[in-house]
């Protein structure tokens, strides 16, 4: 399908040149008259008649979007303001015609001028321009009376009030909220208790409310959520949206969001899983080090404060010794991390059934009804060790932020993982490069204790020689997670092994059999895969589809080794599967009204994903306001990556195996 176009003086179908094979081909002119000039041609549209003519005829499965799987039954036409008639035969265009009209219906406009260059602008171009311009604004958040409507109205609270949490000792919340509160009279406060313990938490599992972050000003300061469902700032997918944030100029906004970051390990004692009330006990993978670095060189020399540093070294160094070295996520028979979340019993985000069968069994074990059984099991009236040590592992599979994965099902917190201790290796690099380079070499953090460059390069070595120690399976030549009560190796096959490259601990040998494992076992047609299928078949237990698991690929891994690669120096593998990512995305917009989701099916290249939680971000009317954040991230963070003729490859949809030949 394509465009084609005609004079209102003479139609003449047969010397109208049809699409021809890319999405661009089609802006064509007649031989009997003037060159048609797309950049002067513009329509002026009634908004909701043509909305409403272009849903009747295109949308033929009825879900407010024009995709490919709909079946239209006519041409479009449309005048210009120079009376040229144009008629469109292409999803893509129409898609974006839609989009645009439902932005100006938004906005409450009658009637939409609108270019032919618009709706025929190039889709790597038109979704690196909405993630820019539109995307990031509908995903940002405060937590202030401005912005407490938008995240305390959601479907996760539950009840009418507007709850909210805020720390014992964060007196500027305290006094903000509480003032707040006089004048909402729906909005109840809550003042958490100096110390937060795992029963206290369970005791507010029936009112659910949001924890406050940094007011600042009089105002909340501002953070980007993922988007759907996940309305809320999230662990480690705030890295992953503010290094799209730098490259898209925003950089105020990502400071912000480390200010968050440094609030919380403050206040809540850890980076939360996401600021909800029954995430108190849970963190998510730390990358605030390397946060605090990129936001800090990504700041012009002359606007970088050395007070901010100086702060934000001082809570990332707090957070790495407090929430991993000084608890149980440290494990001292190996001297490495594990994940491993606290709290009682049954995560209360999940859905309600999603742990149905489980449950059967110990019901029948104490000869009561399921329901009868979770009722009791979530007051504390049953004690079961071996359950809740069942709970320990799945709370601590989520905290990892790969809920879920057949990796760590039922054996998360036994593992020392490959994953935590790249990024606590990369702590102890970046605190070792950021004192040396911005303290001279000697640091005093805000608790009184000193830092020198050599003290973070002997935990940096250390852990090195560790990891090789214990994660390094010489006979394979590749990492895999250690499971310290069977003192075994696993050998599962997950985009986690690689996250080595990312942190630059790899020797150049080892880079070399990480890299041809990774592209041997991972490389899908539309990216990195999350785990690979021998390993998913060989360890799941039931038929249920875990989304951190093949046939997936995710944003985070991709972005990971992708600068894994390169800074190996293995551009034409990272140049491969950047576009194979990227192709993957921009394929669905175009054929999917612009869609872009929390995850992809990689084999398939489609984000039609059958898993346990289905795929955020696919349900929208008209147009997606937001995308999904990390997923943004990976698309702006690759073309920042990609040469310009690879950019123009993705332009004309150009399949992978196009560019780089069969796998």
């Amino acid at each position: 399908m394509g465009i084609i176009l005609l004079t209102k003086k003479k139609r003449n179908f047969k010397q109208a040149a049809l699409y021809t094979g890319t999405i661009l081909a089609g802006l064509l002119y007649m031989s009997c008259s003037k060159k048609f000039s797309e950049s002067q041609t513009f329509f002026n549209l009634p908004v909701d008649k043509t909305m409403h003519d272009l849903l009747a005829g295109y949308d033929t499965d009825g879900d407010k979007k024009i995709t490919k799987d709909d079946a239209p039954q006519k041409d479009y036409y449309m005048v210009s303001t120079k009376g040229d008639t144009v008629i469109i035969r292409n999803t893509y265009y129409l898609s974006n015609l839609l989009q645009e009209l439902a932005i100006a219906h938004e906005e409450q406009h009658d009637s939409l001028r609108i270019s032919l260059s618009r709706i025929q602008e190039p889709p790597a171009e038109r979704i690196s321009r909405r993630i820019r311009t539109h995307f990031w604004d509908d995903l940002t958040r405060t937590i202030d009376e401005e912005g407490l409507n938008r995240i305390t109205e959601d479907e996760k609270m539950h009840d009418s009030h507007q709850r909210i949490y805020v720390p014992y000792h964060d007196s500027t919340g305290i006094e903000y909220f509480l003032e707040l509160q006089k004048r909402r009279r729906n909005l109840e406060v809550v003042i958490l208790p100096p110390v937060i313990s795992a029963e206290y938490v369970r005791s507010i599992n029936t009112r659910p409310g949001i924890l406050s972050l940094k007011i600042e000003n009089g105002k909340g300061v501002p953070f980007v959520v993922p988007g759907g469902r996940f309305n809320e700032m999230y662990g480690w997918d705030s890295y992953f949206e503010g290094k799209g944030l730098i490259i898209d100029g925003r950089l105020e906004l990502a400071k912000a969001m480390v200010d968050n970051f440094c609030y919380q390990v403050k206040y809540y004692g850890k980076i939360l899983n996401a600021n909800r009330s029954y995430y108190l006990t849970r963190t998510q993978p730390p990358f605030l080090s390397s946060f605090i670095r990129e936001v800090y060189e990504a700041t012009p020399a002359r606007e970088r404060s050395n007070e901010w540093l100086a702060h934000s070294l001082s809570m990332a160094i707090k957070e790495y010794k407090e929430v991993w070295m000084d608890c149980k996520r440290y494990t001292p028979e190996t001297g490495l991390n594990r994940y491993y979340a606290g709290g009682l019993g049954i995560p209360p985000e999940t859905e309600p059934g999603h742990f149905r069968s489980i449950l059967q069994e110990y019901a029948d074990k104490y000869n009561l009804s399921v329901l009868t059984f979770e009722e009791r099991y979530k007051s504390g009236e049953i004690k079961d060790a071996e359950l809740d040590r069942y709970f320990v592992h799945d709370r601590t599979l989520r905290e990892s932020g790969h809920d879920t994965t057949w990796r760590l099902d039922n054996v998360a917190a036994d593992l020392n993982c490959v994953d935590l201790n790249s990024l606590l290796y990369k702590y102890e690099k970046d605190f070792e490069y950021l004192i040396d380079t911005y303290f001279k070499g000697d640091y005093t953090a805000e608790n009184g204790e000193s830092y020198t460059t050599a003290y973070w390069h002997e935990k940096a070595a250390t852990r090195r020689m560790k990891m090789k120690q214990y994660l390094w399976d010489a006979e394979k030549q590749c990492f895999f997670d250690y499971n310290i009560k069977t003192e075994k190796l696993t050998d599962f096959m997950s985009a986690t092994n690689f996250f080595p490259l990312w942190a630059g601990l790899c020797t150049e040998d080892e880079a070399e059999s990480l890299v041809s494992i990774m592209m041997t076992e991972l490389k899908a047609q539309g990216g990195i895969l999350a785990s690979s299928k021998a390993s998913t078949i060989k360890y799941a237990t039931n038929d249920v589809q875990r989304q951190w698991d093949y046939p997936n690929g995710w944003a985070p891994h991709q972005m990971l080794l992708w600068k894994g690669l390169l800074d190996y120096g293995y551009e034409s593998e990272a140049r491969e599967m950047i576009y194979r990512w990227l192709w993957t995305i921009t394929q669905n917009a175009v054929d999917y009204n612009g869609t872009i989701p929390e995850k992809y099916d990689v084999v398939n290249s489609t984000h039609k994903v059958y898993a346990e939680y289905g795929n955020v971000g696919t349900e929208f009317a008209y147009i997606t306001k937001s995308g999904f954040g990390w997923m943004n991230a990976s698309y702006q963070y690759g073309l920042s990556l990609l040469p310009e003729d690879y950019v123009h490859k993705l332009d004309n949809l150009e399949k992978p195996e196009e560019v780089f030949g069969r796998q």
